[in-house]
Formats: structure tokens, sequence, C-alpha cells
């Protein structure tokens, strides 16, 4: 049986040289991706900035709906994309509707502990469901294979380009468009199994074909299913949600619930994005749970 770790853990993503959070504060936050600038929202930098002149290639100025909405703000300089890497893995960074900029860098330290876990297991099956453009997934691929899922056709294709980009196209990563709640239940009839799985659900999407994903309806029997396609020999299972209101424990009691007949260990917390400079500030981005393999 799985032990629940009530205690919550923190994962910090520390600078990198393409990343950074410069400065937040008065619910904004001040990053540099690469050779550009950008001002965001950020609600939760409830704290005075420690700059008085914040400098930026571009800011996204946010609508009047609290769920979206917004627009650029832009430099004519700024290019359409460019090129970003982490560790070793090359990708495009992007300026999105959505706010963000194609990719989450505060799953670095995920990225980095979910290697860890697989250390010393050869050619590692892992499984990466809502896997966006494949950064994460491009990060596991030096464990060993990886399924990677998501519902969006452009994604995956932004996915591939990434892979292309950072030469590892001749990695074993299946690339599917497809809906995770669908795929996973597919997945557990023909009796497969994995490694490891990562999730990044999002509070609300669509499927290929037009599904509707709410994490509150969807997320439980997802898990369901998850459980079923890890065994005593897995590593682990990491779950990390955004933008909702809700708590990491009640993340941890789910995950609790669908372990209990494993041995194990599972954590709950908060990702979070430290400052630059002598004070660093840890930004909290999203909330997380896990299950990890004690043997």
């Amino acid at each position: 049986m799985a032990t629940l770790r009530l205690e919550p853990q923190l994962m910090i993503g520390e600078p990198w040289a393409d990343y950074a959070l410069v400065d937040s504060g008065h619910g904004r936050k001040l990053e540099r991706f690469g050779r550009y600038s950008f001002i965001r929202p950020e609600p939760q930098a409830m704290w005075s900035p420690q700059q008085d002149d914040w400098q930026a290639d571009g800011e996204f100025v946010p609508g009047a709906d609290e769920d979206g909405g917004g627009r650029w703000d832009l430099s004519p300089d700024i290019a359409d994309s460019w090129q970003l890497s982490w560790d070793g893995v090359r990708f495009h960074a992007q300026c999105t509707p959505f706010r963000h900029l194609g990719f989450f860098p505060d799953m670095a330290p995920v990225w980095e502990w979910m290697r860890g876990e697989l250390a010393g297991k050869p050619d590692a099956q892992t499984l990466n469901m809502f896997g966006y453009t494949g950064v994460g997934t491009l990060a596991l691929s030096q464990c060993g294979p990886v399924t990677h899922v998501d519902a969006s056709k452009k994604s995956v294709a932004q996915a591939r380009e990434n892979a292309a980009l950072a030469k590892m196209e001749d990695r074993p990563i299946r690339w599917l468009v497809d809906d995770a709640a669908k795929f996973a239940a597919r997945e557990v009839r023909r009796e497969n199994r994995y490694d490891g799985i990562i999730l990044d659900p999002p509070k609300f999407g669509r499927g290929p074909k037009n599904e509707t994903w709410r994490i509150e309806e969807g997320l439980a029997p997802l898990i369901a299913d998850c459980r079923r396609l890890l065994d005593d020999d897995s590593r682990f299972l990491f779950l990390t949600v955004y933008a909702v209101r809700m708590s990491s424990l009640a993340l941890a009691a789910l995950l609790d619930e669908a372990f209990a007949d494993i041995d194990g260990t599972v954590e709950h917390g908060d990702l979070g994005v430290r400052e630059e400079g002598e004070r660093g500030r840890v930004l909290p981005t999203a909330i997380f749970a896990r299950w990890r393999n004690s043997a």
C-alpha cells in the first residue's frame, strides 16, 4: 500500500541560460526567454517588484475574462519563433494566444526528477499525456521509448518540429493525436504497461473528435486507468494541474486512493520558479501530486 506524505513538497525551477524569472510583483512577472524579455500577468505575485522600471520586448495584456482572453503588445523586432534549449533539448518558443510561450519553464525540475527516477532502468517505457509541444517528451527520450499523446494536431506537429530541431527525430517516440482518456482506456484493454507516466491536463479541453474534457469529471477515471498501466516495477506517475481552485492535497488523495494496492509513496506540493538576484523569491505556478516506487 502506498504511503501518503501529508507535508507538501516544493519543486523549484532555477534560472538557466535560456530562461529566467527576472522580477515579479503587483500581479505581473518579467521573464527572459533567450534574447527576448516579456511581461505577463501573474495574480500570485502579490508583493512589490524589486526593480522600478521593467524593460521588455513584449507584454501580454489580459482581457476582462478571468478565464482567458487578451492580446500581446509586441515589439516589431520579435521573431515569430526562436530557438531555446534546456539540458541538450532544443525547441522553439513563440508568443501564443494563450499567454504562454509554447512551453512551461517551471516543468524543468519535473523533467530532471523523472530522469532521476528512471536512472538505472535501461529502455524505460514512458507515457506523456497532454504532451503539448514535446519538450518533456524529448527530455524523457534519453531514458528510452516515449509515447506522446495530445488532442491537438497542431501541437503534435510542433512537437515533431522540436524533435527535428533537437536532432532527436530518430529517437523511439510515438507521436499520437488522440483523446487522452480514450487512449488510456484502450491501453488498459491492450494490457500494456509503462515505467512512468506524466500528465498535465488542462482545466477544459476538446479531443480531436470534439470530445469534451473537464478536469473535475475526467481526472479521477483517467488516473484509475493510468494506475492499471503501471505495475510493481514501474517508477512513477506525475500529475501537474494549473489554474484550478483546488489543493495539491486533493490531488494527493486521488492518487492515494488509486495506488492503495501498490507499494510506494504519494507526495504533493507546489511547482515554482525562483527569481534571479540576491533575494531569490519563489513564485508558485502550479500544484502537483506524484506516486513514486520506493523499491
